[in-house]
């Protein structure tokens, strides 16, 4: 059990900035993944996220240029 607790081990006070930026980064980023699979895996959100799981495959175009004095052209 000791060569694990010696594998294990670290040594705070050696740490650089570089370090603890990329201490504290890591666990950030794994708290807002595990609340967002929170968020995403709730029963609660399943109907609000069903609707919008097709927009990445939406080929339907929504803005034509015409609102700003755009013109169409005449090729396509």
């Amino acid at each position: 059990m000791s060569r694990l607790q010696d594998y294990f081990h670290t040594d705070w006070e050696r740490m650089t900035t570089n370090d603890w930026i990329g201490t504290i980064l890591t666990v950030v980023v794994f708290l807002l993944m595990v609340g967002l699979y929170f968020y995403v895996l709730r029963p609660k959100n399943r109907d609000k996220l069903e609707q919008q799981k097709y927009i990445p495959m939406d080929d339907e175009k929504t803005d034509s240029g015409d609102k700003h004095g755009g013109k169409k052209s005449i090729s396509g």
